[in-house]
């Protein structure tokens, strides 16, 4: 049996057109991921003979942006903003309307003192402080020295 390359329908369009499109198909669609996998802003986590320090970069945001939760043993930080663009030509009007945001959750380990815990965002960065509590503190591990 015979088949004809416009009878071939991917996704509702013919494949001959599929491949005129390519081009364009791949430059939105890898646009698509790449605005997916920059829109989680990195974390880095340290552990520190006091405390374990969360910081969350993320420039251009504001304090009020952000909402940190804590539902039992469960760290939530969330963020959603919208962005409106406006522009005015002489023959027309173009607007544009931007909605981001994201959420990370993070499991926290025994021993923090989830009364103290503090948030604080300054120059772009977002900085959790979670304080360990005291009996935690004296579980931290040392270094014995070899004779």
């Amino acid at each position: 049996m015979k088949t004809d390359t416009l009878a071939r329908v991917s996704g509702g369009i013919p494949s001959v057109f599929d491949d005129l499109l390519k081009p364009w198909n791949d430059w939105f669609e890898g646009r698509e991921l790449w605005s997916r996998a920059t829109s989680l802003p990195p974390v880095n986590i340290m552990e520190q003979e006091n405390q374990y320090l969360v910081t969350l970069a993320a420039p251009g945001m504001k304090r009020e942006d952000f909402k940190i939760d804590l539902s039992g043993n469960m760290l939530n930080i969330s963020n959603e903003t919208e962005e409106e663009k406006e522009e005015t030509e002489k023959t027309f009007t173009r607007k544009e309307y931007n909605y981001r945001g994201f959420s990370r959750s993070f499991s926290l380990p025994e021993g923090i003192d989830t009364e103290k815990i503090e948030a604080k965002y300054e120059d772009g960065i977002l900085k959790i402080t979670l304080p360990r509590t005291e009996e935690s503190k004296m579980k931290v591990g040392k270094s014995i020295p070899i004779q």
